[in-house]
């Protein structure tokens, strides 16, 4: 029998619940894909932008670029402290934006699959004891096609969670380019009052 006619087998056997167990955890895939292809390419634009800028900054520029996120927050005469902090933040609230989802996503996957598996199982000695008739012949298909569940979750949660630690750290990236920025910034204000 083929892997396909397997997967067939499966699904034609497959109860309401185990339906809809696997579509839950193919949305938290789909999910997973989405944010992790969004906010890769999202980020990845935002930090070339502030890497140039800071860059030109580095080679004497007087102020950030003009699609710098601290545009806003300075200007040619100089910005407050306080008011750089304030766009960091915001510009690391943008930047990890969106990742509590996949927190989420891998750290409940594996339980929802292992719910899927136990309530299988269940199902499987409701109707091999109704049956009566236990050999493990019977009971072992059973099992192993209850353990499908377990192992969707734990399929869906690895790159739910590779993929939250590879964006934070993306994420990371563009603070400390922001960071830079908002140091020499402020560096350039007391050079001024300085003088």
């Amino acid at each position: 029998m083929s892997s396909f006619e397997l997967f067939l087998n499966y699904f034609a056997r497959s109860g309401f619940f185990t339906w809809v167990i696997l579509i839950w955890l193919s949305a938290y895939f789909i999910i997973t894909c989405g944010i992790f292809f969004s906010r890769y390419l999202y980020l990845g634009y935002w930090l070339s932008i502030e890497k140039n800028s800071l860059e030109s900054m580095l080679m004497g520029a007087k102020n950030v670029r003009d699609d710098s996120i601290l545009r806003k927050c300075s200007s040619a005469a100089g910005a407050s402290e306080k008011l750089l902090n304030v766009c960091k933040n915001v510009a690391e609230k943008n930047a990890t934006s969106g990742l509590w989802m996949l927190s989420i996503i891998a750290s409940t996957a594996p339980f929802i699959g292992l719910f899927g598996t136990v309530v299988s199982i269940l199902q499987t000695f409701s109707g091999l004891g109704q049956s009566g008739s236990a050999s493990l012949g019977v009971i072992a298909p059973a099992i192993s096609e209850a353990l499908v569940a377990t192992a969707t979750g734990i399929f869906v949660a690895i790159p739910a969670y590779s993929t939250n630690l590879f964006l934070r750290r993306k994420a990371y990236e563009v603070i400390v380019y922001v960071q830079r920025e908002v140091d020499i910034l402020l560096s350039a204000n007391e050079a001024r009052r300085d003088s």
